[in-house]
């Protein structure tokens, strides 16, 4: 059988990609989400992966759930309701619960199509980059469900309340240059340039401090939650250990003897 998630190291980038292309990369099948939950645990615990490129195989980025194992028995739905709702809590409600704790950056590298649980996928990721044959959906209601893996709390930090309702309330498909006109994305850029340009924003991230950037992605996600107080409290807790490190000082030096610095961590 195919590996349904393929990894490949380029250099301190790892580039993880969705691998069932001749479906459109879904991801509620058990057996992808435990791949890509595996191969996202495994980055963030190998010091040498200083960020992550999250793609899709083929034309697709995600199609999100598979309609096809929508039927009572099939994939995430069980006859009963009440096994439903575990197998979503075991299933890919453990995917926003994971990336939200990763402490390595990622980059979503939106190749194509990315439909409702596609898109609050793209939304997990730290950074989203988009090829001009992308399209985003928050497609739920238009198959009469609702955003079951967390999208209802992702999707409003990044575009705001309005534009989420919008995207929700009507399943509206936007094009790659309405996702950047509403900060869904960052960039856009032509389908043969997507790969190069991910990997260049990866390696700007990749050539920081591991430890600087992994806690300020933990100080961005944690602000996401909590009041402005603690938001403070923990930055200043961060950087009393941030000032120790050895690359704080490397930099520091670099700085006052004017050339460029030589970060070991």
């Amino acid at each position: 059988m195919t590996d349904l998630v393929l990894k490949e190291q380029i250099g301190p980038v790892l580039k993880v990609t969705l691998n069932a292309p001749e479906r459109r990369n879904p991801i509620s099948d058990i057996e992808m989400i435990d791949a890509l939950a595996q191969a996202m645990i495994d980055a963030d615990a190998t010091p040498s992966v200083r960020a992550v490129i999250l793609t899709g195989a083929g034309s697709a980025f995600s199609s999100g759930g598979d309609v096809k194992k929508m039927a009572p028995g099939q994939g995430l739905r069980d006859e009963a309701p009440v096994n439903t709702r575990t197998n979503y809590m075991r299933g890919i409600q453990r995917l926003p619960m994971l990336f939200e704790a990763l402490e390595v950056p990622v980059v979503a590298a939106v190749n194509g199509p990315a439909i409702g649980a596609g898109c609050d996928l793209a939304c997990m990721c730290d950074v989203r980059i988009a090829s001009e044959k992308a399209v985003f959906a928050e497609s739920f209601v238009k198959v009469g469900l609702v955003p079951g893996d967390g999208g209802a709390w992702l999707l409003p930090r990044i575009v705001g309340f309005s534009k989420a309702c919008e995207m929700a309330l009507t399943g509206e498909v936007l094009s790659a240059a309405q996702a950047l006109a509403c900060g869904l994305v960052s960039r856009v850029v032509g389908p043969d340039d997507l790969l190069s340009e991910a990997i260049d924003i990866a390696n700007m991230i990749a050539g920081n401090p591991r430890h600087a950037v992994r806690m300020t992605k933990r100080l961005l996600r944690k602000a996401h939650g909590t009041t402005l107080a603690d938001t403070l409290e923990l930055s200043a807790a961060m950087q009393a250990l941030a000032h120790t490190t050895p690359d704080h000082e490397e930099a520091v030096s670099a700085f006052t003897e004017r050339r460029g610095p030589s970060f070991s961590d």
